[in-house]
């Protein structure tokens, strides 16, 4: 059975830092591409990084370059989203995302979320 169990989101001030991590299991976690997608009241989810496998190539949305770093501890099965610099516009509930393929078929997993609120 495969869970996604994000923690770490919390309310802080623009300017601050959070770091949001995502335990996984159930399934082989260094062959999956993670990531962390997030979303908005009244907006579609959006992707915000994702890491992949075994080479750790990574990608981001130009609206949190420079200021997030996902990441992966491989050995402890889990994902990390670093958040500098947080603005209001942060602001969402923040999902894990693991994606593999399994024989023939393309699995894609969602944690439940964390709430992320960005405000003075």
């Amino acid at each position: 059975q495969v869970q996604l169990v994000e923690s770490g989101g919390g309310l802080v001030q623009p300017g601050g830092s959070l770091t949001l991590s995502c335990a996984a299991s159930g399934f082989t976690f260094s062959s999956a591409v993670m990531g962390w997608y997030r979303q908005a009241p009244g907006q579609e989810r959006e992707l915000v990084a994702v890491i992949v496998d075994a080479g750790g190539s990574t990608d981001y949305a130009d609206s949190v370059k420079g200021r997030f770093t996902i990441s992966r501890d491989n050995a402890r099965n889990t994902l990390f989203l670093q958040m500098r610099s947080l603005k209001a516009e942060d602001t969402a509930v923040y999902y894990c995302n693991a994606q593999y393929r399994q024989l023939l078929r393309q699995r894609n997993y969602w944690g439940q979320g964390t709430q992320v609120t960005v405000s003075s």
